[in-house]
């Protein structure tokens, strides 16, 4: 009788936690939509964090303040990316001015390549080519990349809250951890308190071993291009190693930009010479360094990563596709320790 009366009350639930779940991710889907630019500041400063913690922990040792040792990783961040900036600025320049010639070499190619394919096709006439309306699109790599950040001023004001919020993450990490796990009930703070620490041990393993990879693959890139004469080397490189860490997309992201300055400039086979060292740099990279220094602690399968490359980026255009394996990998670390959605858990995983 009991077990009769257990069933429908049962169904009844599942069928108002359906709608409910549904508005839930509908509403929170809308946040992150609405507020991508607050967010997204926000998760890369956790990311810095991450990635400067381990310094702070460093000084630790030696007993200097955690607020003092925080500042001094923030500082020395900041004093870094100047570095990079300043050391490569004449190039960048020298790249951006002659870059519209290089996008007009491979223009010209394209169109010369379409007019030879149209030429083969019977049932196109002169008269409708002269018809024909020319559009200038968009760049999509220019509106993948500032999809969602609005105005230059309001990118830059967004910005210059990155290195305080890194420094408070990182002097108020402790804190920020207990409160969190204060605002669960008793019976939850033990499995709050280990979720938060597999996911702060992930994302850290995941950032460091990245940016390793990523110095990694820009030096021996920036080495490889300058024996090939590659023009631009210092920088392309930089581009190419770093671009070659994008999931799935690496490989066609990282030729890309030695492809871009020589295409015209090189010869044929010295390009496809460049194009094979691209990719065997890669799949090094792919089959000996990722093992090395990221393991299987992420613990998702392709066919996960590939979803949430393809929603993220979606999403929140360039930021997304940076931003969505560590978000996918948080999110099932929180499914595996919650009983009613381990099984989601299961199916992101390998």
């Amino acid at each position: 009788m009991s077990d009769a009366l257990e069933t429908p009350l049962t169904g009844q639930r599942a069928s108002r936690n359906w709608p409910q779940l549904i508005i839930a991710i509908g509403v929170v889907l809308a946040i992150c939509y609405v507020a991508e630019l607050v967010l997204v500041v926000i998760l890369i400063s956790t990311l810095l964090a991450f990635i400067l913690a381990p310094i702070v922990d460093f000084l630790g040792q030696y007993r200097v303040p955690r607020g003092l040792s925080s500042l001094l990783a923030v500082l020395l961040l900041i004093a870094l990316l100047y570095g990079v900036t300043y050391a490569s600025y004449n190039e960048a320049a020298s790249f951006v001015q002659v870059l519209p010639k290089f996008s007009e070499r491979i223009r010209a190619s394209i169109m010369s390549f379409r007019e030879q394919a149209e030429a083969l096709n019977p049932l196109r006439s002169p008269a409708d080519e002269k018809n024909t309306i020319r559009l200038q699109p968009v760049s999509p790599i220019t509106e993948l990349l500032t999809h969602g950040f609005g105005s230059f001023t309001q990118l830059l004001v967004a910005v210059s809250f990155v290195p305080f919020l890194v420094y408070f993450m990182l002097s108020w990490q402790q804190h920020a951890r207990s409160a969190t796990v204060m605002l669960f009930p008793m019976r939850h703070r033990h499995t709050a308190y280990v979720t938060l620490g597999l996911i702060s041990s992930m994302i850290r393993s995941f950032m460091v071993g990245n940016l390793l990879i990523g110095i990694f693959m820009a030096v021996v890139s920036m080495v490889i291009f300058g024996l090939m004469q590659l023009p631009f080397f210092l920088l392309i490189g930089a581009f190419s190693g770093f671009l070659s860490l994008v999931p799935y997309l690496g490989l066609v992201l990282s030729m890309i930009p030695p492809l871009t300055v020589g295409f015209g400039q090189m010869a044929s086979e010295d390009l496809l010479a460049v194009l094979v060292a691209v990719a065997a740099l890669h799949f090094f990279a792919l089959n000996v360094l990722y093992p090395k220094f990221l393991g299987n602690r992420l613990q998702l399968n392709p066919l996960a990563v590939t979803m949430a490359l393809l929603f993220w980026g979606w999403f929140w255009g360039g930021m997304g596709l940076v931003l969505a394996i560590p978000i996918t990998a948080a999110v099932k670390i929180i499914f595996d320790h919650i009983d009613s959605l381990k099984p989601w858990g299961t199916w992101l995983g390998e």
